[in-house]
């Protein structure tokens, strides 16, 4: 199977995504909520869409011209995959066979259904990838390895895989920069950055840098229409006890009955809570963000003023050429050939 059956293949993938009717997607929504109850099916509809956005034809040549891909010796590469938000080891995924190699994933217990979903509709599509695909317990007997998990996790891996060719992820977070001028429909977009998967994944904002001074009573106030995250018990009980943690250590925080916002100097929030950092001016906002810069997944910005940014409410789509801690995954894997 060449470059060009390979890219064929994913780009219907994708136009079967976009197909699914209402009854397929809550399919799928059940089976993934049945091993994770935060995979709710808004969030597997997001996850579909932001899946099948990699996929068009067009955007699959656009982005492995880039790269030399066909040989005839694939490369078996394990893929330890992370679970936090739905589908989010698809990239992964994607860039092993698209590539050219075969693929060993170990699956997150937490986000297993929804890949091999995919898988099935993949080999339907084109069946030469049923050799090239396994799910596997254990990566043994592999070429190269990438492996997404904390920073625990992390020192397992480049432990355990330190022989073999290896991308190792750890924990990163996304933060959100606001210069105080924003408008209501600004501020309303950097609200799907922050509560998109209930601000589980590493693309979600956890924390903003604001301007000395800065007042929070229009941004809290641009965010009702996200209210209903705070029904779903999970995140209710985070709420709750997060909120219960600020009150009895006596900090200062700010409320709106479903998010707390309290300032920090660390990157990644608990779940419910939003840290803030001020800055006095570009200079040492500046400096505060890059002293963290290898713990930052994306930042956001209104229009993406601030230089590298995306704007607001862009956190959630990535291109497929935008890859997880900057790390080129598909020159790693033709550099193997």
């Amino acid at each position: 199977m060449n470059l060009t059956q390979r890219i064929s293949a994913f780009a219907e993938l994708g136009n079967r995504i976009n197909r699914l009717n209402e009854d397929e997607k809550a399919t799928l929504a059940d089976q993934a909520v049945q091993r994770n109850p935060w995979f709710t099916s808004e969030y597997v509809a997001l996850a579909l869409v932001g899946v099948s956005q990699f996929l068009s034809e067009a955007t699959l040549k656009k982005w492995t011209a880039l790269y030399s891909l066909d040989t005839s010796t694939p490369k078996t590469i394990g893929v330890a995959m992370a679970g936090n938000i739905p589908m989010v080891g698809f990239h992964d995924f994607l860039c092993v066979l698209i590539s050219g190699n075969k693929l060993k994933a170990k699956l997150s217990s937490q986000d297993s259904a929804l890949l091999q979903s995919l898988t099935q509709r993949l080999i339907q599509i084109e069946p030469e990838f049923e050799s090239m695909i396994e799910f596997a317990e254990r990566l043994n007997n592999i070429d190269a390895v990438i492996a997404t998990g904390s920073d625990n996790t992390s020192r397992y891996f480049e432990y355990y895989f330190r022989n073999i060719p290896n991308i190792i992820r750890k924990n990163r977070s996304s933060c959100g920069v606001l210069m105080g001028e924003e408008t209501t429909e600004q501020l309303t977009e950097l609200g799907k950055d922050v509560f998109s998967y209930f601000g589980l994944g590493c693309r979600n904002v956890s924390k903003v840098f604001v301007p000395d001074g800065y007042s929070f009573t229009p941004l809290l106030d641009s965010w009702p229409g996200y209210s209903n995250i705070g029904n779903h018990h999970k995140y209710a009980n985070n709420y709750d006890y997060q909120k219960s943690i600020l009150l009895v250590n006596g900090v200062t925080f700010l409320d709106n009955g479903f998010v707390l916002v309290t300032e920090s100097s660390s990157l990644v929030s608990p779940i419910s809570v939003l840290f803030f950092e001020t800055y006095k001016n570009q200079k040492e906002l500046d400096e505060k963000i890059n002293s963290q810069k290898e713990k930052i997944q994306c930042i956001v910005s209104a229009n993406g003023w601030y230089p590298e940014s995306l704007p607001f409410g862009k956190a959630q789509y990535p291109e497929v050429w935008d890859y997880a801690d900057n790390v080129d995954t598909l020159k790693f894997l033709s550099s193997l050939n």
